[in-house]
């Protein structure tokens, strides 16, 4: 089952990242402006790092200072990483991980290109999967994710894997959807509620147990609309 989800969720996102989807398309913006980023963010970034696929912004209550470390969970064509790159500057870094190889080659053709074509110089994307990240213990300032750890067939991983490469007293900001009742069965087994986010969402109360389980204290699950 859980090879299935994965080849499923490849599947679905591989075909997005060829599908010319961009912030130049009226549509894209409005979803990306509707879920918390301002005009001026994504003006700054390549217009193909942004594909409608966000659920919040990450970024912003990530609270990312110069010369951080951080990594973005299922990053797609990096518009989270590029918007934390800025915020981390030269002397910090903004590492993406994704486990579709089209949008890890979507990602790093647009850290080319930006800038004018002089592109990042402290910007990396590794083809991995969210449960195994490719990084070593306590490396890592801060760990953000959009709307892709309920895509993670194996959640209780994830969220092992992010408290071992956080240093002590790093933090995670994750913008997801939960389930706030029991999943009818149906939802559950179909594979378009899953890899649209829906099937795999938590209950509140499940996420705060396993953020708990692996370690995670100070924990707020808070509604976008009461920040």
């Amino acid at each position: 089952m859980s090879q299935n989800i994965e080849e499923a969720v490849r599947t679905r996102y591989g075909t997005v990242a060829v599908a010319n989807l961009s912030l130049e398309q009226e549509g894209v913006r409005a979803v990306a402006e509707a879920f918390g980023y301002t005009a001026e963010e994504l003006q700054s970034i390549p217009a193909e790092a942004n594909m409608g696929l966000s659920c919040g912004n990450p970024t912003a209550t990530a609270n990312l200072r110069e010369g951080e470390t951080v990594v973005d969970l299922g990053s797609g064509g990096g518009l989270d990483v590029f918007l934390a790159a800025a915020k981390v500057g030269p002397t910090g870094r903004a590492i993406g991980i994704d486990m579709t190889p089209e949008m890890v080659e979507l990602a790093r053709r647009n850290a080319a290109k930006a800038n004018d074509g002089a592109g990042y110089s402290n910007v990396e994307f590794h083809f991995a999967t969210i449960d195994k990240l490719p990084l070593e213990d306590n490396s890592v300032d801060c760990v953000i994710s959009n709307c892709v750890i309920n895509l993670a067939p194996d959640k209780p991983a994830v969220f092992r894997e992010i408290a071992r490469v956080l240093k002590p007293g790093g933090r995670l900001a994750v913008a997801d959807m939960v389930a706030t009742a029991p999943l009818p069965d149906e939802i559950k087994s179909d594979w378009a509620a899953y890899t649209g986010c829906i099937a795999g969402a938590l209950q509140i109360t499940d996420l705060q147990r396993m953020l708990e389980a692996s370690g995670f204290e100070n924990i707020k699950i808070a509604p976008k609309a009461s920040r």
